[in-house]
């Protein structure tokens, strides 16, 4: 398992000294000895460390990572450079280009949101191959909980982008007067019609981050 080492270490350092994180460390060790799980043990921290706590300006919320071999990486939503693109992000594409007119690219690797500031958290680190929701319960709900208080106490703009009912779920812990909440069904072919498209978050959050003093996010992901 990977380690946190930049500066989330200080508000996320009491979780890992906490009885319920022992548990969930002993979990997951025996987990990737036994069975095929992803992403790969030195990603799981990914979102943290890619995205350090003092540059995050918006934050996407997912569920758990992908579960099919050489998808997750530790972003939620992104996909490794040649991986086929999953329906999800297939959606959230369509609905950047009609937001902000964005060319679809040929990948799913949203490292550069996340290089911009853009926190790409699941709400579950890891997952059974081939068994979504695998890993739901066993302790990582509260860790990541942790992570998204620690970022709703930035004395800063910082814009939630919530997708489908466990994210928007997480609200309740949102009430910073500075950040805008911006919410909306899931991006999945199941709910994309019923209000994820046309929602227009890309405009959303750069609109507030401007207005705000802050540079915008670059939202174009380039062919690779």
């Amino acid at each position: 398992m990977g380690a946190i080492t930049n500066d989330w270490l200080q508000p996320l350092e009491a979780e890992f000294r906490k009885p319920y994180y022992a548990k969930l460390y002993q979990t997951i060790k025996e987990e990737y000895g036994r069975r095929v799980i992803y992403p790969d043990a030195g990603d799981i921290f990914n979102a943290f460390e890619f995205t350090p706590l003092s540059k995050v300006k918006v934050v996407i919320l997912g569920q758990d990572p992908y579960h099919n071999a050489g998808q997750a990486h530790g972003l939620c939503f992104s996909v490794k450079p040649d991986v086929e693109i999953p329906p999800s992000l297939v959606n959230i594409y369509q609905e950047l280009h009609d937001d902000l007119g964005c060319y679809i690219p040929n990948n799913g690797y949203l490292k550069k949101w996340a290089d911009q500031g853009v926190l790409l958290l699941n709400t579950v680190l890891t997952v059974r191959a081939h068994q979504a929701n695998s890993h739901r319960g066993i302790g990582w709900e509260e860790f990541t909980d942790a992570a998204i208080r620690a970022t709703n106490e930035l004395d800063r703009p910082v814009v939630y982008i919530l997708w489908g009912t466990p994210a928007r779920s997480k609200k309740v812990m949102l009430n910073n007067p500075k950040h805008l909440i911006l919410e909306a069904p899931h991006p999945s072919p199941l709910s994309a019609s019923r209000g994820f498209f046309g929602s227009r978050p890309f405009s959303k959050a750069n609109e507030y981050l401007v207005k705000n003093g802050e540079e915008p996010i670059d939202w174009q992901i380039e062919n690779i």
